[in-house]
């Protein structure tokens, strides 16, 4: 009989895995003051030219405005991004890249890069599929 456990195991083993391979990435190339958390936050500030609102960097990380803040105060803190008033609503500012927020977005992209290429190493397409379907149902028994 299958021990159904050992999946629950499994996909924490591999989320603990890949910080432990980012991370180490990140130290190697000398990047401090961040965790794998700012990933997400990073990425969306460089897919969508350096500047966004808190709402719109929670939404589109799939994230909690609390979780959010507490994320960008550690990027505002390690100097990667700043907050600039909006002159068109004052309710809201914007959260934009600084210099150091820009200047490892080429280490960035290169270590998610070297992340998906780990990860899927020696799966051919249908099987990454596959992986993906079988991962999506799991999120939807847990979100419906």
């Amino acid at each position: 009989m299958m021990n159904k456990y050992l999946a629950i195991s499994k996909i924490s083993k591999i989320r603990n895995e890949v910080i432990d391979y980012i991370e180490c990435e990140l130290r190697k190339r000398g990047i401090e003051g961040l965790v794998v958390s700012h990933g997400n936050i990073l990425d969306i500030l460089y897919e969508n030219h350096r500047k966004l609102t808190m709402k719109e960097i929670s939404e589109g990380i799939g994230r909690s405005k609390s979780t959010v803040t507490q994320l960008v105060d550690r990027l505002l803190k390690a100097g990667y991004v700043t907050k600039e008033s909006n002159l068109e609503d004052k309710r809201y500012s914007y959260i934009v890249l600084t210099e150091k927020g820009l200047s490892i977005k080429t280490d960035f992209k290169e270590i998610s890069q070297n992340v998906m290429k780990e990860f899927f190493k020696d799966f051919n397409e249908e099987e990454i599929e596959i992986l993906l379907s079988l991962l999506d149902r799991v999120i939807y028994n847990f979100t419906r």
